[in-house]
């Protein structure tokens, strides 16, 4: 248990950001199975477009500092080569 003043406020802090952050890490992961499923169903275009989506809303999420930048590289890198294989680059 934190016992400084200042402890007890990045705790405050912490508590808050992660709140913040916690629905645009739930978005992506939804946009990520989305994508997935859309892939398994060999639909090109539907998963295309679930694809875009999913890139955009990682990217988002960088932005707004609720993932590392490597980490939604990492993400977009494996999403975009399931994609390439299922249907072909």
């Amino acid at each position: 248990m934190p016992l400084t003043g200042t402890a007890l406020k990045r705790v405050r802090i912490a508590t808050r950001n992660k709140a913040r952050k916690r629905p645009i890490r739930s978005e992506v992961k939804t946009r990520i199975r989305r994508t997935k499923e859309a892939i398994a169903t060999g639909e090109r275009d539907q998963a295309a477009d679930k694809l875009k989506e999913a890139l955009q809303k990682l990217d988002r999420a960088v932005t707004r500092r609720a993932i590392h930048r490597r980490n939604a590289d990492r993400r977009k890198s494996r999403i975009q080569r399931a994609f390439n294989t299922a249907f072909g680059a």
